[in-house]
This record gives structure tokens, sequence and C-alpha cells, in this order.
């Protein structure tokens, strides 16, 4: 179970990005570098340079107290860092999808080794062999986490080395894989090639293959016929029971931007045509499917609660036999008249009409949504603020499951009562993900207020993991204190607020070659009937 060290090359590059930094200066509300400014009247100069708040220094300070080191080196964050926590479980590990903020933020502040190791150590752990009850998970799985442990070398009590400790699910609650590691891997190697400068990464041999068996992975063919992942309960962020087996949409989204991703970074040549062209495929089916299945608005509900069922052809309406009755009650009301958003699953005869915020977020994001889809959910929130708002920016998922429903759905969770951790819970850390899609979609007056409100309250609290209550307002009755992702999320947004143009080289644009590309349009037989030539003026919205 040791890996031994990998021996890492320092970055070069790290101190060129800061020297950029310092040089960079407004001009008439323009970024530009120092050296492209001659000739510009020295009136109109303004340095950026800001004086930090004690909020955002005690963030950096927390931030770099968590940073776990291996053999020498930076390698990533913990979960988690309170000095008073006589239990924290695997909250001192390093976790894929909780350093993504932490590498970001250090990422825009120049500082690149700690994400170069990190890249690179976790793709050596991504070929081991774990079991659980004499089953192993296919290859290319990502772990989940991974921890530091000093163990005695060759026998040796007195000598002794570091090595690296993962967890593919295996020691997780619920023993589930999880499905997010590797697309989140993906996409950070991506943000780190745009943001250094440094694509000798992602065209290293190694990394190379690792993106291949990711995308081996995803890719495999099996019996489900959409194009969506088709995952268990908990392989994500929100990891423990919550009904969101199947095709959970924060899979989709991220599934999708790991595809995008991959189509930027893999070199091209004989070897991956075929992988590039079942990319484009998936990527091409993917945005169709959630596009005209997954929306939902006013109209787009006032359509399932007039369908009709038990439809037999490849003409019908209700392709997925969507019950009216489902449509629950507390939705009518909730929809507003402008926007929309994406529903949370979408199984045959089942609907999950829950707002789930990273899902959502990640379509703006990556534009797995129309440009129309996009606005229509900042709508949304905006129109429904304090639902999922509220005093503590984000909700996880709206509304919470209660009651009956609770016990039924959740097994009886403690942990995830209503309103509380992922059943309706508030996660701060989903602040740099609201921001991005909001500088993106031209809003970014939404993501200042919610970066406003967080910061009068995280460092009062500590820096807390998430947020109880239907508004936000208790700590959570299980949450961590000193929560990295939390910190690095506040962090991020401030830096993306601030630099709106580094913004622009983690988010995605509108492919429209990706709307001409049509899986059916390959077939040889005539059996398969595309519904796309009707739904096209939709999706080119």
């Amino acid at each position: 179970m040791n890996v031994k060290p990998l021996v890492v090359e320092r970055i070069d590059i790290d101190e060129t990005i800061a020297n950029n930094e310092e040089s960079r200066i407004e001009v008439d509300g323009k970024i530009v570098n120092g050296e492209n400014v001659k000739g510009v009247d020295e009136s109109e100069v303004l340095i950026t340079k800001r004086e930090e708040s004690e909020a955002e220094k005690e963030a950096w300070k927390l931030l770099q107290d968590s940073v776990v080191m291996y053999c020498g080196s930076p390698i990533g964050t913990m979960a988690a860092n309170d000095p008073g926590d006589k239990m924290p479980l695997n909250y001192d590990q390093v976790f894929i999808r909780d350093f993504v903020p932490s590498a970001l933020a250090f990422l825009l502040k120049g500082e690149g080794e700690i994400v170069r190791n990190f890249l690179l150590h976790t793709l050596q752990l991504q070929s081991w062999e774990k079991t659980v009850d004499c089953y192993s998970p296919g290859q290319g799985l990502m772990p989940a986490s991974f921890k530091v442990r000093t163990v005695p070398l060759d026998g040796n009590n007195e000598a002794h080395e570091e090595v690296l400790d993962p967890d593919f699910g295996e020691s997780a609650i619920g023993r589930v894989a999880p499905v997010d590691s590797g697309l989140w891997w993906i996409i950070l190697l991506r943000a780190y090639g745009k943001i250094t400068g440094d694509y000798t990464l992602q065209e290293r041999v190694d990394v190379q293959t690792g993106i291949k068996l990711i995308l081996n992975l995803c890719l495999t063919d099996g019996f489900d016929m959409f194009p969506s992942l088709l995952v268990t309960d908990g392989s994500c962020m929100i990891d423990r029971r919550m009904g969101i087996h199947g095709h959970p949409l924060e899979i989709q989204a991220l599934f999708y931007s790991a595809l995008r991703c991959s189509r930027e970074m893999l070199t091209q040549n004989d070897a991956s045509m075929n992988l590039v062209r079942a990319i484009n495929n998936r990527l091409s089916a993917l945005s169709f499917h959630i596009r005209e299945y997954y929306w939902v608005d006013m109209k787009k509900i006032n359509e399932i609660y007039r369908y009709k069922t038990e439809e037999y052809s490849t003409d019908a309406t209700n392709k997925f036999n969507i019950y009216p009755d489902q449509i629950p009650s507390w939705l009518m009301d909730w929809v507003p008249e402008e926007g929309g958003y994406l529903i949370g699953n979408l199984q045959p005869a089942h609907m999950d009409f829950r707002f789930f915020t990273l899902g959502n977020l990640w379509s703006i994001i990556s534009s797995l949504g129309t440009p129309k889809q996009n606005q229509g959910i900042l709508d949304t929130i905006q129109a429904k603020w304090d639902d999922l708002v509220g005093h503590m920016p984000l909700k996880i998922c709206y509304p919470a499951l209660e009651y009956e429903e609770w016990r039924i759905i959740t097994g009886s969770d403690p942990k995830n009562t209503p309103w509380s951790y992922h059943n309706g819970g508030s996660w701060p850390t989903l602040l740099w993900q609201f921001t991005l899609a909001c500088i993106k979609m031209g809003r970014p007056e939404l993501a200042r207020k919610a970066v406003a409100d967080a910061e009068k309250r995280l460092p009062v609290d500590r820096w807390p993991e998430y947020y109880d209550t239907r508004n936000g307002r208790f700590i959570g009755k299980q949450s961590r204190i000193f929560q990295t992702w939390t910190i690095a999320g506040y962090l991020t947004s401030k830096m993306l607020l601030e630099n709106p143009e580094m913004a622009a080289l983690l988010f995605w644009e509108e492919d429209y070659e990706l709307l001409e590309i049509c899986v059916c349009g390959l077939s040889k037989t005539g059996r398969k009937k595309c519904s796309r030539l009707a739904a096209r003026s939709q999706i080119l919205v």
C-alpha cells in the first residue's frame, strides 16, 4: 500500500506569475500588464494593489496552516484543521474535490508548486487496485482522498519513510467509490495550465495516460441508453444517501466539463483519434439530453402537468413515462415567472424536482445549459434569494426532505436531518462556483452581495463547514470549524471578483459546433429517430 516518493521539480513559472501580478494595472476599468501601458497618461493609471481585509489575512494564514507536506514538498491541504478536534475522522486527509478551491486560490496568488505536486502524486495513486468484499473498481478510478503516513523503512524501527495511503471508498461511510474525483482532477489539470501558462504538465505521457484512463472508465459501454453517467447514491459532494442515485445533475455537469477539458488537453494523434471522436459524440448527446429533458420553467411544468402516460412509440412526447402526480405541491408556487433551472435527476418514471446548486452552477460554467437557460438559473437564484442564499450562501439543495420522505430516502440519517448538512444545509464553499457563474453571465453584483454576506459571519464563526436551518442562521450541529474549502472558497471568490479576466480562463463559452454533431446520424440502421430537429430552435437560444 506504500507509494514511493515522486521527485517533482519545482516550478520556475511561479516567480513569473507573481511578478505579473504585481505589474498588473488598471486603465479605464480594463486590466493590463505593466509592459503594455507605454504612452498612457500617468494620471489614468491606477495600481490595483489593495490592502487585504482582516478576514482575508486570517483566511490566508489558515489556508497556509492547512498545507500537507510530503517528502519536504507541499502536496495538498487537509479538509479541516481544527486543533481542538480530538476525533478528526478523515478530515485530516487531502480530498481531491476539497482541494480544488484551495488549488485555485494558490494558483491565482501565483503559487503553482503545490498544485503541480498534487496533480502528479494523485496520478500515481490512480492505478491502485483496492477491494471491498473482493470486488475492485474499474481501472482509472481516482481516490476520494489520501493521507501521508510515516512507516518503518524495511522493518527497521529506527529509520522511517513517508508514504501515501489513499481511500477509494473502502473506508468511507457507505463504502461508495467517488465518481467525481477523476472529473475534478481533469478540471484542475486544465485550470493549472490556463492560469500558469505551463502546458508541459498536461503534455507528459503519464498525465496523458491518466486522462485516457479516466475517460475510458466514464465512456465504457453498458446497459444504460442515456448519454448521462449512471452512478450510485453518495458518489459525489453529497456523499451520503440522499436519493440522488441514477443520473444526478452534479455528476453530469462535472462529466461534461471534464469532457470539454479533455478535448482541449489530449494530444492529437492516431492513437487518440477514436477517443476524441467518442468525446465529441458524448458531448453532443449529453448537452442535448440535459437541455431538453432536465430543464424546467413555468412553461415546461405546465406541459408535464398535462402529460399523457403509457405512450409507446418513437414519437412519444412523454418519453420517460413521467406521471403528472409527481409534481410536488411546493413547486407550483416556487418557480418564478421568469427563469427556471435544471432538475436534480431524471430516470424512467421519476423526476427529482429539487434544486441542486452545484449542478446548476457548473451547468452555467461549462455551458451545459443554453445561454438563455444559464441566465434563467441566475434569475431563479435572484428571485428566490431568501430560500437559496439566505443568511449564508449557498443552499446545497432546496427544499429539504422532511417527515416520512426523509426517513425513507435517507434511511433516517441523523446527520442529514431537515435543513442540515446535505439535506438543505448551506455550504460557503459554493461561493467560488457561484462567483464564477455570475462573472461569466455578466452579473458579478450577485456574487459580491453573497460574498459580503458571508464575509460578515465566517471569521466570527471560525470558518464552519456548513450551516443549518432554512435560512442558514445556525452553525451546523456537526459542522467542523476551520474547514479548508470554506476558507479557500471565500479567498478564491474575492480574487475572481478583483480579477475577472482570470475567471475567463476557468469557464467555457457555448460551442456551436457540438450542436451539429449527432450520434444518431452515425447509425447505419433506420431504427433511430432523432428528436433534435424539433428541439434545435430551443437549443440554439
